[in-house]
């Protein structure tokens, strides 16, 4: 996540947002699109379901009743009239209907190899209905089979030679495969396809409209709910940061936040006006008792050096001064170890009180030999006393100069 890093808060979560919400976004389009694809599958399926349906009750229908009319009238053959009114359901819709056998007597009902395989399943294992989604990218079609079973009416022209009408008899010989059917035997198959190409483009269309305005009103809520967390939140943030960073670099606690309501943020900013009032009281305290540190060891008669542990110098007055030939500006900061002529061995004292809490230097008189900024060095009995502050030890020496 190195792309974020060094970004604001506020880019981070609009950044963060825009991805989880995308994704979210294109997995439920992504879903949607999945359901509106079995949802027209379904439909394209039951659709064609009735349509079979229908045929077959139409050619039942036309077998059982209209007996003898087909021998002078030839639209009234079942098979002829079922086909015809088959395409006047289907007309100006994108059904595709005929009546498909294996023992055809129509060269218009000779099935194709899907449908030769499906019909010779419907004949060894009795399926009920079969359909299936064939074909290329853009060419799929449904493709819808329901199977036809010989009924007792069906074998006046199905049955045998002998007992067909003439009319049967002069267009098939006795030996066509045509014959010999048996009642309950599959003797073809309603066929319906639906090229499913056209309509699945609709789909992609709906989709793509669907993406335009769900991703528009996707687009304008990040906005808004970015815009709102930004008022709402990141920027009361950002201003207590920003304060904290300016606490840092000036050390002025006399600061002060607006209030505002009782929520987190407004409890975060509580806090910190509470802080900036406590280091601002302990920052007068300190100061105070600076002052009257300060005023105390000018009164002193020897030079007095107060150090951190590092030998920093934090504190001096006059007679420190000009012991050492420098002004109080340049002591500050400077390391009391360099003006010692055994410095090293003062370091190593006070770092031994760091590590056990306990030094032979510390509150014990000390003859030492200190240097001033010309070099010149000058006897001194020094007593070290070591106090806390800020949890930090500090340090004071009192150097009585041997005369």
């Amino acid at each position: 996540m190195k792309i974020l890093s060094n970004r604001s808060v506020n880019t981070k979560f609009n950044i963060i947002a825009v991805l989880l919400l995308t994704a979210l976004f294109l997995c439920l389009a992504y879903n949607s699109y999945r359901r509106e694809q079995a949802l027209i599958l379904k439909t394209a399926v039951d659709n064609a379901r009735s349509i079979a349906r229908q045929i077959i009750e139409t050619r039942d229908y036309l077998s059982e009743i209209v007996t003898s009319e087909p021998e002078h009238n030839y639209n009234l053959v079942p098979q002829v009239a079922a086909t015809r009114i088959a395409k006047r359901l289907t007309s100006g819709s994108r059904y595709y209907v005929r009546q498909v056998s294996l023992r055809y007597r129509n060269p218009d009902n000779r099935p194709d190899s899907f449908e030769t395989a499906q019909l010779a399943a419907f004949r060894d294992t009795k399926a009920q209905e079969v359909w299936q989604v064939a074909g290329d990218d853009g060419k799929k079609a449904l493709r819808y089979l329901l199977p036809m079973k010989a009924e007792p009416s069906c074998l006046a022209c199905h049955g045998s030679y002998d007992s067909a009408p003439r009319f049967v008899r002069e267009r098939f010989p006795r030996r066509h495969y045509s014959y010999g059917y048996r009642v309950g035997e599959v003797i073809g198959a309603v066929s319906v396809s639906v090229p499913m190409g056209g309509l699945y483009r609709e789909i992609g269309v709906n989709l793509e409209h669907d993406l335009i305005y769900d991703g528009a009103v996707l687009f304008a809520y990040i906005l808004v709910t970015g815009w709102l967390i930004k008022r709402t939140i990141l920027t009361p943030v950002k201003s207590v940061a920003e304060s904290i960073a300016d606490v840092a670099r000036t050390g002025n606690f006399s600061e002060r936040l607006a209030e505002r309501g009782k929520d987190e943020i407004g409890e975060l900013i509580g806090s910190f006006n509470e802080l900036m009032a406590e280091l601002d009281r302990k920052t007068l305290q300190r100061k105070e008792s600076e002052d009257r540190y300060r005023n105390f060891i000018e009164i002193a008669q020897s030079p007095i050096v107060t150090f951190m542990g590092d030998g920093k110098i934090v504190i001096t007055n006059q007679k420190a001064e000009r012991l050492f030939g420098l002004t109080k500006q340049e002591l500050l900061g400077q390391r009391i170890f360099d003006f010692m002529e055994n410095g090293d061995e003062l370091r190593a004292e006070v770092e031994g009180n760091f590590s056990s809490g306990n030094s032979d230097l510390i509150g014990a008189t000390t003859r030492q030999t200190v240097r001033d900024v010309c070099g010149r060095l000058l006897e001194v009995d020094m007593v070290i006393s070591v106090s806390q502050a800020d949890q930090n030890p500090i340090f004071s020496a009192i150097l009585r100069p041997l005369k």
